[in-house]
């Protein structure tokens, strides 16, 4: 079936083109002009075969916006001319999706997606299901609502709920269609894809941000996320931005296709972008062919992506199965492993923590790794690099999975020099010179000197009292506490309290708003919790939930400092090692100085007696996963908490729900594969309400 693309062409010849009028019928000449434009539009941003020359092409546009100009009545909105951006706004307005933008849940190995195939078969009840298969692109999730057949808006994913209006950037995007190519367009439709920037055009834009003396993007989702959030179109369309559909929201005044591949057929006939990579295949065995062949492809296609998505191509099967949480139980995301590359080991240098760690840093040969460029890789520690047997000069694999922090996997043995040289720990501190120690039962050597010697222990421990999820002081970054440390202008987290406007303010890249701003962020955080207090103070082995168990079980700070070891013992969670760590911490005379300094400075919380009535999550624990609609992480985990609820990082069968929100992912698929219940956040706050009654 031939597209219908433009409303004026013979409807016996969807490929004629209707007679040219002259300069003396404005406004046939302007839709002709427009038809003609929609057309080499069509034809080189998504068909990739350019119709005319490009000056011919700026001919027709140049006279399309004299024509506009001259008679203001003849601009439409779907006008080629409307795609130069406008105005730059003061921010983006917030959309509400009339039907929520549902995240995937994801697949990494053959089991997952075996184990997706026998849940979706057995739900259905038929023993070979038919699915559609395509690409997972690595772009933005976008939004486009045609109302008879115009494009009138463009959202963001956002929470899935809401996102936000980029309709005017939107507009710059020349494979978009403005006016969807039909005589007969459905009354409201709400098309779901993805907006990306090709390889090959982010390779052109960072040549211009270099030439320029501008940041360059690190990899294509990056660029094309920063591209379509300008708040001045105009920028947006400057850069060249891609766009292909996956998939429908509302959809009003036409019929629903009964399957996913027939949509995409009728997307394609539309007007709209939609990708040629892909199937439609049966069973699990057809999903891993697909997978296994797209893989193969990977490196030569001219856009990122980072792995497939599986859909069950049928409709009504697809209503049959409906969802679980925020995501459809029909389909799932196949992802790719983590990328590797090669590069060589230029030097081996360590870093010193706030604890004391001394964590041997790989300084390599600027390579790029799942689209960031890497010149460092964490080698972990001392044991570590003698069991890799890596040394400078080595050709190394790095790897890099998402926002994990590279890592050496290996060396490549052909590939070593002769004179590559085996790393060796330094038996003193780089910043302090204090000795540098390793206890028998421990794989970590540390720095002896402590926060009072050692700048870098010192720095590090600031900034882990400023951290969100500690004191939470905005504001309060590592280039300005480098230089109080540096300039001697603070020793301890109390000195933060007696800083004045004027050493702040004379600070680097620093201004009289920015001082005071920092010193109202200090006077903010000493209005804190117990839990967080504990947890700012950097103890050894106790992260927030276990600053939070210590804050529950003794109800204050002088019945915790005051715990034996044993008294330490009784709080859930905590064993020997960390009852040790705490005891010790507590005893050292310049800690205990600290904590009074802190209070004596105004830190604060409200103080509260131990409750020994049970409460009704006891014993329960909780796991929280993707974004829900209006909670965050902190405020779900601490309501749970308060009910006496556990919150646990990784989902096991020891978990007794799982909290899932848009975007969740692997944690989702492994609570299904266990049985475990899977509550929304509205089922969350119904369960906590249903036990307050109670």
């Amino acid at each position: 079936m031939q597209p219908d693309l433009f409303s004026t062409a013979s409807q016996t010849d969807a490929n004629a083109k209707p007679e040219e009028p002259d300069a003396s019928n404005p406004p046939a000449r302007a839709a002709w002009l427009r038809d003609e434009l929609n057309r080499h539009n069509y034809a080189y941003h998504v068909l990739d075969n350019p119709s005319i020359p490009d000056a011919e092409y700026d001919k027709l546009f140049r006279e399309l916006q004299a024509l506009e100009a001259a008679h203001p009545e003849l601009l439409v909105v779907d006008s080629p001319t409307q795609r130069v951006g406008a105005l730059a706004l003061s921010a983006f307005p917030q959309v509400t999706h009339s039907v929520p933008m549902l995240s995937l849940g994801n697949g990494f190995e053959d089991e997952d997606i075996i184990a997706f195939d026998r849940r979706v078969s057995e739900g259905l009840n038929i023993t070979e299901v038919e699915y559609a298969t395509e690409l997972k692109f690595d772009g933005l999730a976008i939004n486009l609502r045609y109302e008879d057949g115009v494009l009138v808006e463009a959202a963001t994913r956002g929470d899935g709920a809401t996102g936000e209006n980029v309709t005017t950037n939107i507009r710059t995007v020349r494979a978009i269609p403005l006016r969807l190519h039909t005589k007969t367009p459905p009354k409201v439709l709400d098309v779901r894809g993805e907006v990306m920037m090709y390889k090959a055009d982010l390779a052109k834009l960072n040549a211009r941000q270099r030439d320029a003396g501008a940041k360059e993007f690190a990899n294509p989702r990056n660029a094309a996320a920063g591209s379509l959030r300008q708040l001045d179109s105009r920028i947006t369309a400057q850069r060249t931005l891609r766009f292909f559909a996956y998939g429908v929201g509302l959809l009003e005044g036409a019929e629903m296709p009964v399957s996913h591949s027939a949509l995409l057929d009728w997307y394609a006939e539309l007007g709209l972008p939609v990708c040629t990579e892909r199937a439609v295949v049966k069973g699990a065995a057809g999903l891993l062919e697909f997978y296994k062949a797209v893989g193969q492809k990977r490196p030569g296609l001219p856009y990122e992506i980072d792995g497939v998505v599986y859909k069950v191509n049928s409709v009504e099967q697809q209503q049959q199965l409906g969802f679980v949480s925020r995501a459809p139980r029909y389909a799932i995301a196949h992802k790719f492993p983590a990328e590797e590359a090669l590069t060589t080991v230029q030097g081996i240098e360590v870093q010193v923590g706030r604890t004391g760690a001394i964590t041997p840093v790989a300084r390599l040969a600027p390579v790029l790794v799942g689209g960031v460029t890497v010149t460092n890789a964490t080698l972990h520690n001392e044991d570590e690099v003698r069991r890799k047997d890596i040394q400078i000069g080595d050709t190394v694999i790095v790897r890099r999975a998402g926002d994990v922090i590279p890592e050496v996997v290996a060396y490549v043995p052909e590939k070593r020099p002769a004179d590559a040289q085996p790393f060796v720990m330094p038996t003193a501190c780089p910043v302090c010179n204090s000795p540098i120690v390793k206890l028998e039962d421990e794989a970590i050597a540390r720095c002896s000197g402590g926060w009072v010697k050692c700048a870098a222990q010192r720095k590090g421990g600031l900034l882990h009292f400023v951290s969100r999820r500690a004191m939470d002081v905005e504001g309060l970054g590592d280039q300005l506490v480098e230089q109080l440390v540096d300039k001697h202008i603070i020793t301890t987290a109390a000195d933060l309290y007696k800083l004045g406007f004027r050493a702040l303010a004379e600070l680097d890249r620093m201004a009289d708003k920015s001082a005071q701003n920092v010193l109202a962020a200090l006077e903010k955080s000493k209005s804190t919790t117990l839990a967080r207090f504990i947890y700012a103070l950097g103890i050894r082995h106790v992260g927030e939930a276990t600053a939070k168990e210590l804050a529950r079980h003794f109800g204050n700070l002088e019945a915790l400092l005051q715990a034996s070891e044993e008294q330490l013992l009784e709080v859930a969670d905590i064993g020997p090692v960390v009852a040790q760590s705490i005891r010790s911490f507590l005893s050292d005379p310049l800690n205990t100085e600290l904590i009074e300094q802190l209070q004596a400075a105004g830190v604060r919380w409200p103080e509260h007696v131990v409750e020994n009535k049970p409460k009704p999550f006891a014993g329960k624990t909780f796991v929280l996963t993707g974004t829900l609609p209006t909670l965050s992480r902190d405020q779900a985990a601490e309501k749970i908490e308060a009910a006496g609820g556990k919150v646990a990082g990784s989902v096991s069968k020891k978990t007794s729900y799982v909290v899932a929100g848009a975007e969740a992912g692997s944690k989702l698929a492994k609570a299904e594969e266990l049985g475990i219940a899977i509550l929304d956040e509205s089922a969350l706050l119904q369960l906590l309400e249903t036990h307050e009654q109670n």
